[in-house]
Formats: C-alpha cells, structure tokens, sequence
C-alpha cells in the first residue's frame, strides 16, 4: 500500500477513535428524563472506559486482534455499567480489520470468542443488571450487536479474499508476461546465434576446402567469418545487456529496410538472394521485426541446408494480408543430389510461433521441382 494512502487510512482511524470516545464520554454524562444520571458511576471511570473502547481503534492496523481484545473488554465492561447507547460500532470496526487482516485460522476463532462475549454482556447488562428492556428486547439488541459484529468481519474477510484473488490473478499475469519474454528473448537469441554461425560454419568449410588450391578465396572466407563473429558478438552484447541493467544501449531494432543487408550476408556465404519487398512502409515496428526474423531464419536455413544455391524472397502487402515467401533451388548437383530435408530445430518453430503470434499462417516444405519453400501469411488488419 502507498505511504500516502497508509497515512489517510491512518488519519480516518484516529478520527474515528476520537469520536467514539467523545460519544462513550456523552453517555457518560447522560441523564433520563428524571433529571437523573443514567450511569450512576464515578465520571473518570467513565471516562476511562470511554477512552478505552475508542482510542484503541487509532492503531487497530498495527495490532488487529488486541485492539479487538481491548475495545471488545471496554464495551463489555460499559454494557455492564449501563453506558452505551450503540450497538458495538467500535468491535464491528475492529473486527473490520481482524477479518481484512488476518488469516481465517486467527480471524475466525477471535469472531467466534467476540460474538458470545459481546452478545452476553449486551443480553446480562440490559434484562439482568439494569432491566430497561425485558428478555425480548434484550435479545433484540443483542441480535443487533451480532449483525453488526459479524457483518463488518464478513465485509473484511469478504474483501481479504478479493484482494487474495487480485493478488493471484496479478501474479498469474507476470508469470505469463515473464514466460512469454523469455520466449521472446530465446527466440531473438536463437535467430543471432543461428544465423551468424550458419555463415561462419559455411565460410570456414570453404576456407578449409579451398585453403590449398585458392589461397585468396580461403583469405576472403576467413575475412567474412571474422566480421560475422563480430557482428554476432556485438549483437549478443546488446542483447545480454538489455536483461543485466535497464540502461544498456540498445541497438537498432532490425526493420525490412535491413533485408538488403541480409541478402549481402547470405551472398557471402554462397547464396544469391533475389529480393522484392513491396507496399511494407507502413507495417508496424513489431510486426516488420517479426517479418524481418522470418525471412532471416529462411535464409539461414538455406545457407544451412542447400548453399550455394539461388534463392527468391519476396514480401508484400496490401489492404488484406501480408505475403512472405521464401523459396530456393536446392543445393547443386555437384553435392551428388542431396534431397533438401526439412530442417529440424527450433527455426521453424520460432517462424511458426512468429507467425501465429500475428494470426497468421505458416507453411514449410520441399517443392516438387527440388528446393524448399516458406510461405507466411499475416493479417494486415490492425498492423498497418
């Protein structure tokens, strides 16, 4: 809770207490219509009592169930001494908070220990020490006295297990936000790693296959591989920085605009990518990352499973959907036919779980004519 809704809380409660021990002051000083006092005890003890049902009530967020023991006690012994002319609003407001702040195994045996008590000193102290009332009135004022006791703790306990239940559904939300940016982050994670050491893995079988016969290629192989480990270092940083502390750095967030730049990375490792994008400039931030990361696993997996080869991407909106499809050749002959398996692995996985994030469609899986094909399909509606 706030400080500062602690301290208007706490302000009402001293008003409150301060108030009923200026009303049990009053009616200790009450006179019939006689002329006569009603309470016919000394005034200070009168005052003492009175003092003690109301001013416990200042601090009864601190210590609940004494403030209930002391007033419950003071109300008892006032019920007694003919003095109160209310029903109990002292114990109904203790035991308020007894229900609200407190658990049932303590809330509800001091319920069931005020109830009698402040039932049988309202019942002896008006049909047997001062008999205003006969038996059945006294038994209607106590009846008052249990309504007002036990709905005030049934409206504490009542808003004791909404607050339980907020408080769940709350912890319920973080625990789904907390997964869901870890997916988020092992996702991002996986397309870095992935996509970066697929290039290096191709480059430096090259470098190996060559290294002998082609000096100069295997030098250019072995520049690619040094400058993809460090983008993939500096891009690994950002993102590892980003869940050490609140103020790292952040990188670009990748965007269409740097598909080119994917297609120069995959260029270098063997693959031509043939790239159209077409109607995107209006796509949201989040959704052009999501189709950025699509299109990057494709290629990687290209890269991975069928270079060097020729690839076609191509992205495109309209009014309706957004298009992304990925489609390659397949690795060349001179690798004796290999048939392009469906890659395995978390790659599809995430291009799936990016896809239906947006209510898309995903599909993936070898052509007829050899190669293999990602189709997306994205809702425009709402992205735009």
């Amino acid at each position: 809770m706030k400080p500062k809704r602690q301290r208007h809380l706490h302000a009402l409660d001293l008003g409150a207490a301060l108030a009923l021990t200026a009303m049990y002051i009053g009616f200790a000083r009450l006179t019939a219509d006689d002329g006569q006092p009603v309470y016919t005890g000394p005034f200070w003890l009168g005052c003492l009592i009175a003092a003690m049902v109301g001013l416990p009530l200042a601090v009864r967020r601190r210590w609940p169930l004494a403030v209930l023991a002391a007033v419950l006690a003071a109300l008892a012994m006032a019920s007694l001494l003919d003095i109160p002319r209310e029903p109990y609003a002292a114990a109904g407001l203790a035991a308020y908070l007894v229900a609200l702040a407190e658990p049932a195994r303590r809330s509800v045996p001091a319920l069931a220990v005020t109830l009698p008590v402040a039932c049988g000193a309202v019942y002896i102290g008006e049909a047997v020490v001062t008999p205003a009332e006969d038996w059945r009135g006294a038994v209607g004022v106590a009846g008052l006295v249990l309504l007002v006791i036990g709905g005030a703790w049934g409206t504490g306990f009542t808003v004791r297990g909404r607050r339980a239940e907020a408080a769940r559904e709350a912890q319920r939300r973080s625990e789904r936000a907390l997964d869901e940016e870890r997916l988020r982050i092992a996702r991002e994670l996986h397309d870095i790693v992935s996509h970066n050491l697929s290039l290096i893995a191709v480059k430096a079988g090259v470098a190996g296959h060559v290294a002998e016969a082609d000096p100069r290629e295997a030098r250019a192989a072995l520049k690619v591989i040094e400058e993809t480990s460090r983008a993939a270092l500096a891009e690994m940083r950002r993102t590892l920085g980003v869940l050490r502390t609140e103020g790292a750095p952040l990188g670009p967030v990748p965007d269409l605009g740097r598909l080119d730049l994917l297609a120069e990375e995959a260029h270098r490792a063997g693959v031509d990518v043939d790239l159209t994008v077409h109607a995107v400039e209006d796509l949201a931030e989040g959704t052009q990352l999501a189709i950025y990361r699509i299109v990057q696993e494709a290629v990687t997996n290209v890269v991975r499973h069928a270079a060097p080869t020729r690839c076609r991407v191509t992205v495109e909106a309209d009014a309706h959907e957004i298009r992304i499809d990925i489609t390659d050749e397949g690795p060349p002959p001179a690798r004796g036919q290999a048939v392009h398996k469906l890659p395995g692995g978390h790659g599809l996985l995430g291009m799936r779980e990016r896809a239906m994030m947006y209510g898309g469609s995903f599909e993936a899986g070898p052509r007829p004519e050899g190669g293999f094909a990602v189709s997306v399909r994205l809702p425009a509606e709402g992205n735009q």
